[in-house]
């Protein structure tokens, strides 16, 4: 099913997508890898505040390149999702509802993504260059230190994903692979 979506994605929409449904997203999502997330997971356990609202938000693993003159960001593929899993966890349980990434995620992202009616999506690998083309602005708003590992608040329109991991547990990779199994 093709799907047009507003972020932050409320908890009613994360609920009713499902795995294998294209979306696109228009609205604020934000930019965060590795460093950056171990940094808020450190935020966390010192008691301090995280420097963006997590409630309702989905975190786009991206380090994208330099912009061109007159782009407000460079290439902007997605980052190996696996990288975050040891931090996803957590922010899931504080009320993040999205992630964007591509490849597997562990089975603790799973169960806390069916825990908190959260949903994963994936973007293209490899075509970052088409991708930043949806995204309308890019602003570093946290750890400008880290670089191209810095959280940005992005403002996307009709950013293209497809959902695979839903609030429910259906995993695309594993239904696909069964699926094409059958097939042969």
């Amino acid at each position: 099913m093709d799907r047009q979506i507003q972020a932050p994605i409320d908890k009613e929409t994360a609920r009713s997508l499902r795995a294998g449904d294209y979306v696109k997203i228009t609205g604020t999502i934000y930019s965060a890898r590795d460093a950056a997330h171990k940094r808020m997971i450190e935020t966390l356990e010192r008691g301090e505040e995280l420097p963006i609202e997590i409630q309702g938000t989905t975190i786009y693993y991206l380090g994208p390149s330099p912009a061109r003159e007159g782009r407000p960001i460079g290439s902007a593929g997605p980052t190996t999702s696996t990288r975050m899993d040891k931090y996803a966890s957590k922010l899931l349980d504080l009320g993040l509802i999205g992630m964007i990434g591509k490849g597997k995620r562990s089975p603790e992202v799973i169960d806390a993504i069916v825990r908190n009616g959260g949903v994963y999506f994936a973007a293209v690998g490899g075509a970052g260059a088409i991708l930043s083309r949806k995204i309308l602005s890019s602003q570093v708003v946290a750890y400008e230190d880290l670089g191209t590992e810095a959280i940005r608040r992005l403002e996307v329109e009709d950013f293209p994903v497809i959902v695979v991991v839903d609030s429910q547990g259906n995993n695309l990779y594993e239904t696909a692979a069964k699926e094409w199994r059958t097939a042969e």
